[in-house]
């Protein structure tokens, strides 16, 4: 049987039951590198290289391959166990059916773990990182080491997600680089559903492999690639049927206006309408303020959902902008932050041309 990865080539047949590259993910393309080449042909061309003596990282973000439910189970299941029985603090954020099969698994030892359905905590990818700053922070200030389990990805993520989640994981490594002692963070990647850009990817943005060996530093891993994130990446042509309003200072009441006449004729909830205008409030006024004091609005719906995206042309330096909580002490920068938790998924691309913010708001 083919395995495909390398890595994979390592781990017990009960893992390594099937892999499927040519089942894509719809809506999503291939990533290629500076010679044009997609990356899932650039991997096949370097095969994986790893350093079991390379330097202790103070934080080890580590990407898992597994294979099915079996799969999943036998590279948690250790890595939970192992976690526990050291003292640590251990927090799984995976798909509530996951959850379920891995708490059987551990029995009365799952007691002593923390569970969270990432369906909920992960629906805007923006909103991740600031839940595990939480969590190491309430435990490792009091010197416990930490480590986690995250899924961000899971099959049926639209093309545009991917995109947010693949920022995200490039972002752990700048939002925890040099800090929390003792963190380790586990993100398990399906080969059996997941498409092989998505794999692909996902190797990219880890600087550790966990294998049957155990962790260790992966030569794929992109370092370069983490810090701006691919905050430049154009997003998607919005419908002809959008509806579009430029505006400046003397306008922006227009705008929550027209944004809260909109949401509700298209069904959202009352409390979803006020949320969005207070989000699209904050974009519009983030534009006057540092987008070149005015900006451009456009509205468009589905039956599912309510968008809006605010575009003006100032530009995102810290890629890690709206995705860290701020401070008590903080002035400003609080903007973005507040359209990530309201929203129930962000899009965003920033570049010499400008800013566009794309807020997303599911209906019923």
């Amino acid at each position: 049987m083919a395995v495909g990865h390398p890595i994979l080539q390592a781990w017990p047949p009960a893992v390594v039951q099937r892999r499927v590259w040519a089942r894509p993910i719809a809506g999503t393309s291939a990533t290629r590198d500076s010679d044009g080449r997609r990356v899932g042909q650039v991997l096949k061309e370097n095969p994986l290289s790893v350093d079991r003596a390379g330097p202790a990282r103070s934080f080890s973000h580590e990407v898992g391959l597994y294979a099915g439910a079996s799969g999943f189970l036998a590279l948690t299941g250790g890595f939970v166990r192992d976690g526990l029985a050291a003292g640590e603090a251990v927090l799984v954020a995976t798909s509530a059916e996951k959850i379920e099969l891995l708490r059987d698994t551990l029995g009365a030892a799952a007691d002593q773990a923390r569970f969270q359905d990432m369906a909920e905590l992960g629906r805007n990818p923006g909103r991740i990182i600031p839940a595990w700053q939480d969590f190491v922070t309430e435990h490792s200030t009091a010197g416990r080491a930490v480590r986690g389990i995250g899924e961000p990805v899971w099959a049926g993520r639209s093309a545009a997600e991917l995109v947010e989640c693949q920022r995200h994981e490039a972002l752990l490594n700048v939002a925890f680089a040099g800090r929390a002692p003792g963190w380790r963070l586990l993100c398990p990647y399906d080969t059996t559903a997941l498409a092989d850009d998505v794999i692909d990817q996902a190797l990219l943005s880890h600087p550790a492999v966990l294998d049957a060996a155990g962790p260790a530093t992966s030569s794929w891993y992109r370092a370069d690639d983490q810090a701006h994130a691919h905050l430049d990446r154009p997003l998607s042509v919005p419908p002809e049927t959008t509806l579009t309003m430029r505006f400046g200072p003397e306008i922006l009441h227009l705008v929550r206006e027209v944004v809260g006449g909109y949401a509700e004729d298209c069904g959202l909830a009352a409390g979803r309408v006020a949320d969005l205008v207070l989000v699209v409030s904050e974009l519009a006024s983030n534009s006057v303020c540092h987008g070149g004091g005015s900006g451009e609005l456009q509205l468009w719906s589905s039956p599912a959902e309510v968008v809006c995206q605010v575009e003006d042309r100032g530009a995102i330096t810290d890629p890690l902008a709206g995705r860290v909580r701020p401070s008590a002490t903080q002035e400003g920068g609080r903007g973005l932050w507040l359209v990530h938790q309201l929203s129930d998924f962000v899009e965003l691309s920033s570049g010499a041309a400008g800013t566009r913010v794309r807020t997303h708001f599911l209906v019923g």
